[in-house]
């Protein structure tokens, strides 16, 4: 019987990716999303991979719906926390609402998650987790004080817990893409033009990959391939760490 991977925002974008190149390694993929039914729907009928829908910034929820999908498929051996979401200001007009929301989906949402697979991995003495990060999380990012805070909280996260896991045979890692052309960083263009007030081509040009040497995006299948090493049994030890899939820009 195959393991089963559960990969949150896994219809679209990287957790798309991800998802399809788990299933291609012989994983039976389950995947959850947040609010677009139409493609999770299409997303679906593609690939024969069940989808699930639930906000990761809910506890209960996550508990719920893990539970329901263990019962249906099977015990979860990998968890890849890719769920995440953007509310880009400057800081002095970054509201309440944009930090909560942003913390409460992309750093809360990884404890809501792993919390409840926990113990059964414990227990199977076998486990994945993977966390989406970012170079953001590690070098911060003008207009990006919450997502840059969540992020590296993820990175504190990853290597708190891949002590916790090592003597049971769980490891933790955290892959951190730099921009990947993908629908949430197509918004982040959009979101740091007016931030800047300056052209998306600008953005590119000038923001997102100023400091990149290889001045190209990374690819979602390179970061679905990373996925898939970083669940074998080949990446048993390699645990707590932060992955940058960058062109070479945390290289500086």
């Amino acid at each position: 019987m195959s393991k089963v991977a559960l990969v949150t925002g896994g219809s679209r974008g990287i957790g798309a990716a991800i998802s399809k190149a788990l299933q291609e390694a012989g994983y039976t993929v389950v995947a959850t999303y947040a609010g677009n039914d139409e493609a999770a729907k299409s997303f679906t009928e593609e690939t024969g991979i069940k989808t699930y829908k639930w906000s990761v910034a809910d506890y209960d929820a996550c508990a719920e719906g893990i539970k329901r999908i263990e019962d249906e498929v099977g015990p979860i051996a990998v968890l890849v926390n890719n769920a995440g979401i953007t509310r880009d200001a400057m800081f002095h007009k970054m509201t309440p609402q944009q930090w909560k929301e942003v913390i409460d989906t992309n750093l809360t949402g990884l404890f809501n998650m792993t919390h409840p697979v926990w113990s059964g991995m414990r227990d199977r003495k076998f486990g994945r987790i993977i966390n989406i990060s970012s170079i953001n999380g590690q070098k911060g990012q003008a207009g990006q004080a919450n997502y840059s805070a969540a992020k590296a909280g993820d990175l504190g996260f990853t290597k708190a817990l891949a002590q916790e896991g090592a003597r049971a045979g769980i490891t933790v890692n955290a892959i951190c893409p730099g921009y990947v052309l993908t629908p949430l960083v197509e918004q982040q263009i959009d979101d740091q033009a007016k931030v800047h007030g300056i052209s998306r081509e600008a953005v590119v040009r000038d923001v997102l990959l100023a400091q990149q040497p290889s001045k190209r995006f990374a690819t979602v299948d390179e970061i679905g391939a990373l996925a898939v090493f970083l669940s074998s049994h080949a990446a048993a030890s390699i645990t707590g760490a932060a992955i940058p899939v960058d062109g070479g820009w945390t290289a500086h």
